[in-house]
């Protein structure tokens, strides 16, 4: 018999009472014994505004995700809630409006984890994204972006002079440099969105598990559904009966669907995108800038990462890159011409040199764009495609959402789980428009780098976390040097956010 000495940081941290209703083992509980209303498959950004659009009108909900909660494409983005200046340039001032709009109300529902974010379009004498020759169409483009909702954000654009533009990105070629547009869009963590949402939707009754992997679907009817579930932490199998279920699974939704159709559908177009992060100084931004691709009808964003505090950052990132990916969806890898691609755009843009040993990081990720109905299209670039989502109901009533953006994906959710309503003859009425995320209540304190740090990642729970360092000091410092990230938020992520192996921390 195997007797472990006492562990006295164990005991210390048990004594600190921290309430917590996200746990594996009682969702697992209740997946085995409780009937549910809607099964979500998928628990990326998509399929927790799902589980919390759903769990809030009063439907009994639950949530199964394969691996961990936001491991794919929501963890991958490039980190912005806006309105997406280039597709009024594709026409689509619907999507802009629609996207616009969201922002507004996430920037009111989750203060704590969506702040303001500048951005700054330089116009060069020659081969920017905006020349001089155009920066007037720009202008009447950046008016209509404001009308269309960007005022929503308390801010409307302005135009800069040269030198005023020179000191928000100083490694640019000054000699080039004419002037600028300034304009306002916001930022968020994509992990923490999804989580933050995952954790309303529990505070609103749902049952939510990781590592649940979704084996079959079978249909009794269209309001009667057995999901084969295995979990993959413990490899023991069992069901969960439903009378709706949604597919929330991205670039999965097609293999997802073949589990519940006859047939497996192809409707699923990967769009691969890339991201650099580099050391702040080889580029010194102090906001977001928009560069041109050289020989290419689209522009990358440069936006600066972990404040100092001083003015300076600790990093920056460049992204991101749009192209077809044919390849295994599960570990999509970024290869050389990735990098290369968006050093070039970079290169063209600031003075420095940038090289590939200056990569200190990448991340890849797959948009699921919906593939369009007609050939020529089909043919086409996929920074082309629509960013519209779609929700479509199967013959057996399995409804499926996909498409989207990361700021829209509350609408999404909602349209998704007005699909379910019409499944099950129901009328209960979306009530997210305004509702407050987990953490977004409370007082909350900013005196300190660290408090600013937790203040921005946990909202109100940042209380939890100190507590857990005045039990124990040394999970105040830091997880990684030269990191803001504490090792208490590795606790916390273990006690209260359901991560079971170091990925799930990372």
């Amino acid at each position: 018999m195997r007797n472990d000495p006492p562990n006295p940081l164990s005991h210390r941290l048990q004594t600190v009472p921290i309430a917590n209703n996200f746990s594996r083992p009682d969702a697992l509980a209740r997946l085995n014994s409780e009937q549910f209303d809607v099964v979500v498959v998928g628990g990326g950004i998509t399929g927790a505004g799902v589980a919390l659009d759903a769990a809030s009108r009063g439907l009994r909900v639950a949530l199964l995700e394969r691996d961990d909660f936001a491991s794919g494409t929501s963890s991958k983005s490039s980190k912005l809630i806006h309105g997406g200046l280039r597709y009024l340039q594709q026409g689509d001032v619907h999507l802009v409006y629609q996207a616009l709009r969201e922002r507004k109300r996430l920037c009111r529902n989750a203060p704590h984890l969506v702040q303001v974010l500048p951005f700054m379009i330089p116009i060069l004498t020659k081969n920017g994204v905006v020349s001089k020759k155009i920066a007037r169409a720009l202008g009447s483009a950046m008016w209509m972006y404001d009308i269309t909702g960007g005022w929503r954000i308390g801010r409307i654009h302005r135009r800069l002079s040269a030198n005023k533009a020179f000191k928000h990105l100083p490694t640019m070629p000054r000699e080039k440099l004419s002037s600028g547009y300034l304009y306002y869009d916001a930022e968020a963590d994509d992990a923490r969105l999804t989580l933050t949402v995952l954790r309303t939707a529990a505070d609103n009754g749902a049952a939510i598990a990781n590592r649940c992997r979704v084996d079959g679907i079978d249909s009794a009817s269209r309001t009667s559904h057995t999901v084969r579930v295995t979990d993959t932490v413990s490899q023991t199998s069992f069901t969960v009966s439903t009378r709706a279920v949604v597919n929330a699974s991205g670039v999965w939704a097609d293999d997802v669907r073949a589990l519940d159709e006859s047939t497996h559908p192809d409707t699923i177009r990967p769009a691969k995108g890339v991201h650099l992060t580099l050391p702040w100084d080889k580029v010194r931004n102090d906001i977001a800038v928009v560069i041109p691709v050289p020989s290419d009808r689209r522009s990358l964003f440069v936006v600066p990462a972990i404040p100092n505090g001083d003015g300076t950052f600790r990093f920056t990132y460049v992204g991101t890159t749009d192209t077809d990916y044919k390849g295994p969806v599960n570990d999509p890898q970024c290869t050389r011409d990735d990098i290369e691609y968006v050093l070039a755009a970079l290169n063209a843009s600031v003075t420095t040199g940038v090289t590939v040993d200056d990569v200190t990081g990448v991340w890849s990720g797959l948009r699921p764009l919906v593939k369009m109905d007609d050939t020529s299209a089909k043919a086409g670039r996929t920074a082309d495609l629509s960013r519209r989502h779609r929700v479509f109901t199967s013959d057996t009533g399995v409804v499926t959402v996909t498409g989207g953006k990361l700021t829209t994906y509350r609408e999404m959710a909602q349209d998704a789980v007005d699909a379910v309503n019409e499944v099950l003859d129901t009328k209960a009425r979306c009530r997210t428009k305004t509702l407050s995320l987990h953490g977004a209540k409370g007082k909350r304190s900013k005196s300190t780098a660290s408090d600013a740090h937790l203040d921005s990642r946990y909202g109100s729970d940042a209380s939890a976390i100190k507590q857990l360092i005045a039990a124990e000091p040394s999970l105040g410092e830091e997880l990684v040097a030269g990191l803001p990230y504490l090792r208490a938020e590795a606790i916390f992520a273990v006690t209260h956010e359901m991560a079971v192996s170091l990925d799930d921390v990372l």
